[in-house]
Parts: structure tokens; sequence; C-alpha cells
């Protein structure tokens, strides 16, 4: 849709991609429903999210110009590949690969120096979620390299607006995914019964699934995965060098440790944006939208709205979980959330078990990450690991 609206704000401005969630915070106060050539329209306020999450007749998820599933579906449609993958993620599945979850977080945090200096994304972050994200997909460890290029080059893309690079590089991540169908077809009744082979099996009413369907759903869950978890290890180590009472604590406490992630995670978004776009003509927080727009939802800001949070950079450990929208809400809340809890719960018990101090190093603050990534670009550290 083309749009005469005059733009609120440049989302990639230099001042705002300094730090996007300071540029977020002063948005969210001047002008809580913005347009911009980029974003189309953004919302910063949690009430507004709230809405829009809540309301998926007028905004609908189908905002994707490719195949996303379920992602970009609605009901019902949706429903039924919603209810397919979900058990995936559920008790038994998590129960199934926590003891490699929770092995292979430990052999990450084995590689930290004895004591000096740690880049926590490249060295900690990105790893981390390479490894585990193929472990759970039963995916070969030679796909940790392309994988991480794969992601630099995405996020550029998309910072860029480069549609012919985005969908150039969609197909050849589809490539990824379809090698691993290939390989373990030829495997016929010698493949493994992994992650991948199971969901080529699945079928959705009474129907075999696509490749094209297998192939969105895997990718789905690989790029989320793979910016996520890396972006959100890296805020947390950063957050708890720069704060060493709370780090003390969390030694001394572990049993704080689920809440006080999800909390560090509500200040500083891991996952900056999700998209929707309207069915019919609507009025969000005062401004006038006709159908067929583009809706920008911004995690970076609604999760630290005063109005809900209070100080939008105090660490709350018995907040109300229920506003925390780090994983999202309503029907389309992330399925994964219970995998990514725990990935993240075995690496920071590691961490704190691993070391005694993580510290800023004087002069090289963190270096934040530029949209569409949150939280850090690098992260770089003092350690003191435990004797």
């Amino acid at each position: 849709m083309s749009h005469t609206n005059q733009q609120d704000w440049d989302p990639r401005a230099e001042s705002v991609l300094d730090d996007q969630i300071a540029a977020y915070d002063e948005m969210r106060d001047r002008c809580p429903v913005a347009f911009s050539d980029y974003l189309q329209w953004s919302l910063f306020r949690h009430e507004d999210v709230m809405r829009v999450l809540n309301d998926h007749d007028t905004f609908s998820n189908a905002a994707s110009r490719h195949l996303s599933v379920p992602n970009a579906m609605d009901p019902p449609e949706h429903t039924h590949f919603r209810q397919l993958i979900e058990p995936y993620f559920g008790a038994d599945a998590m129960r199934e690969f926590a003891p490699e979850c929770r092995a292979i977080a430990e052999a990450v945090v084995g590689r930290l120096p004895s004591d000096g200096e740690v880049e926590a994304m490249s060295e900690m972050g990105q790893d981390f979620a390479l490894e585990i994200q193929c472990a759970f997909m039963g995916w070969p460890t030679r796909l940790h390299e392309p994988l991480r290029d794969w992601v630099k080059r995405q996020q550029a893309a998309t910072l860029a607006g480069d549609r012919e690079a985005l969908g150039g590089l969609a197909l050849e991540f589809d490539g990824v995914i379809r090698e691993q169908l290939a390989s373990r077809r030829a495997m016929e009744g010698a493949a493994p019964d992994d992650v991948t082979v199971r969901i080529m099996r699945e079928t959705v009413e009474g129907r075999p699934l696509s490749d094209e369907e297998i192939v969105s759903i895997l990718r789905n869950w690989t790029v989320g995965e793979l910016g996520t978890i890396s972006a959100s290890i890296g805020i947390l180590m950063n957050y708890l060098a720069l704060n060493p009472e709370l780090q003390a604590r969390l030694r001394v406490e572990p049993s704080l440790l689920t809440a006080a992630i999800d909390e560090i995670l509500r200040l500083d978004a891991p996952l900056m944006s999700n998209r929707r776009i309207t069915t019919c003509p609507v009025e969000v927080g005062g401004r006038h939208l006709a159908a067929g727009e583009r809706l920008t939802i911004l995690w970076g800001s609604a999760n630290r709205d005063e109005a809900v949070f209070g100080n939008p950079d105090e660490v709350k450990l018995d907040c109300d979980p229920k506003d925390n929208l780090l994983y999202g809400a309503g029907i389309h809340v992330c399925p994964g959330a219970p995998l990514a809890r725990m990935e993240l719960q075995f690496f920071m018990e590691a961490l704190l078990e691993a070391t005694v101090e993580l510290a800023p190093i004087p002069g090289r603050p963190a270096i934040r990450a530029l949209y569409p990534a949150g939280g850090y670009s690098e992260v770089p550290l003092k350690v003191r690991v435990s004797k």
C-alpha cells in the first residue's frame, strides 16, 4: 500500500540505531503510534500492543510475503498447525532434551578463559545458540559456521530493506533445510528419530505436510532461535556484569534465576519486533489506519512501558509475569518459550557455577546491535572462573 503520511520518525536514523531501547523510550512518550516509510505503523505502548495481540480478526498475522507456518497464519488454519507443533515444546519433549541441553550449556561455558577477557556474543551467545539449535533439530555440527554467517547477512539485508537480498537469503536457508530432508529420506528406515524426521512424518487435517510447510516450520524455529538466544545471552551477561549486587545475589540465591532472566530480558529485548496487517479500517492510539496497513509491534518498547511496569530500568523480581511480553501473548504466544527458558536457565546456571565474577572492561562498553537485532553486537567482559 502506498502512503502519503508524513514520517513521525526514522527507525534507521543514527540516533535510533545507536541505542534502540533509549530511542523507543522517547518515542513511547512523544508519539506512541508512529509512522515511518521503513516500518509503517509502529506501536510503542503496552496497551496498544496488547489490543493488537488479542484482536486477530482486525490485526492479522498474515503479514509475510512468504509462507510462514504458523507464524503468519490466522485461525482456523493457524489452530491446526499450532496443535501440531506444540508437543515439540511440551513437558515430555523438554525432559527428553534436557540432559543434552545442559551438557551443551556446560561445554560452552567451559571454554571461558581461566582469568581473562571474553567477547560474550561471538564466544558465548552465538556459539551456544548454534550448538543448541542444531542439536535440538538433529542437524550436523558442520552447519554451525554457515548458519552464523547467514544470520549476519540476513540482519544486514533486513536493516537495508533489500528485498532482493532477503529473497535470495530465504532461498539459501530453504536449501539448507531441504538438504537435511533429502539426507533423511535417502536413509529411509535408518534415518535418526530426531525432531526433523518427526516433523517430516506429521499430518495436518488428515494429509501429510508438504515440503514447503515442513521447510517453513523448521525455518521459523531455527531463524528465531539463533537470533534471540544469542542476543539473550549477551544481554544477561552484560547486565550482570554491570550490576554486581544482583550478580552476587543470584550466586547465593539461584532460586531467583528464573525470574531474573525474564525480568532482565523484559528490560532489554532480545527480539525487537513482530508484524501485523490490518483487515479493516481501525483507530489505534488516536491514529486512523486503513485496511491493509502494516504494523510493527515493538516489544523493546511495550515491555518497558512505565504505565505498566513503573521505572523501565528497574529489575523487579516480584513483577507480575503476566504483563511480560518477552514471549508475546494471545494465540500467537511463542510456542518455543519452554525450550528457550530451559536453554537460558541451564546456560546461566552453568555460567554462575563456573565463575566467581563477571565485570565490564573499563573503556570498552558493550556495543548495541542494529535493527532488526536486539541486545548487543559485542559484549567485552572480564571473567574470573571458579578454582
